[in-house]
């Protein structure tokens, strides 16, 4: 791969920019795109470097980098060149395969606080694959070896900026958490979580319904958050909120496994592996 697309690999990575990579894996007859031939597709459809075909193929790897970007599937696009009809009506004479990889940012779990409970956040956050980005003043570094970022320079919460689908959590211990809470809330991220009591939840709540925040806004905070999972020492409440927001992010029930075993034993098997065919015509 060239060094200018492994750069701009790179660049999207950092960005969090989601695309697509296409990769030319088999071809037969005439084509102009050649085995190992890749392109780099971003989030809207645009090829932004490399080359898999131009005309039609081109045209269905970008439809289907879409989709896949969409999903988080893999696919295996076979295009059928033999009837491409040019501007001197002639056809390409060939096909190929293109296998087409959504690239998507790992989610991020934002950290708002320090002590054991953000602590144990911080290593069970990180088990679950997300980027672990901790903000607070306090931070001792050696205490959260899994974090992807330590913050310790922003009281005001500037550097906090989720994306949508990001997670953010509130672990202030009552220090603050209402200010916090109010930043948390001018971002974009649907999960908003604080760590704290039903009494000061609901403190925490009135006080941010003073602060103008419609019951809409008020819908993204989980105050207090997590399962009930009667949990008492400071990593238990920190499972307790992961499980939550494993919840939040698979769409499971919260029910247990036992009480839904009939129900899973009558559901056809879902697990399908992504392929898809496409013929070019004029």
């Amino acid at each position: 791969m060239a060094h200018h697309m492994l750069n701009l690999l790179l660049e999207l990575h950092s960005q969090r920019r989601p695309h697509a990579v296409a990769t030319v894996v088999e071809v037969t007859g005439s084509t102009s795109a050649k085995t190992g031939s890749k392109a780099v597709i971003d989030e809207n459809g645009r090829v932004l470097a490399g080359w898999v075909g131009g005309g039609c193929a081109e045209s269905m790897t970008c439809s289907q980098a879409l989709k896949s970007i969409e999903t988080g599937e893999t696919a295996v696009l076979d295009i059928d060149l033999n009837s491409e009809v040019l501007g001197a009506g002639m056809p390409c004479g060939g096909s190929m395969r293109v296998y087409v990889e959504p690239v998507l940012p790992r989610a991020a779990l934002w950290i708002m606080g320090h002590g054991r409970v953000a602590e144990a956040l911080s290593l069970m956050g990180e088990l679950q694959g997300l980027d672990v980005h901790m903000i607070d003043r306090l931070l001792e570094p050696e205490k959260y070896p899994n974090a992807t970022r330590l913050i310790t320079d922003d009281p005001q919460y500037d550097q906090l900026r989720p994306a949508r689908d990001d997670y953010v959590v509130i672990a202030t211990q009552h220090k603050g958490d209402h200010r916090s809470m109010t930043r948390a809330l001018k971002s974009d991220a649907e999960y908003i979580a604080l760590v704290a009591s039903r009494k000061r939840s609901r403190l925490v709540l009135d006080y941010l319904r003073k602060e103008g925040f419609s019951e809409a806004d008020l819908q993204r905070v989980r105050a207090p958050c997590g399962i009930d999972l009667g949990a008492r020492t400071p990593e238990e409440i920190a499972l307790c909120v992961i499980s939550e927001i494993v919840l939040v992010r698979r769409g499971g029930s919260g029910q247990l496994m036992r009480d839904t075993l009939n129900q899973a034993s009558d559901k056809p098997n879902s697990s399908t592996v992504s392929v898809s065919g496409a013929s070019c015509a004029g």
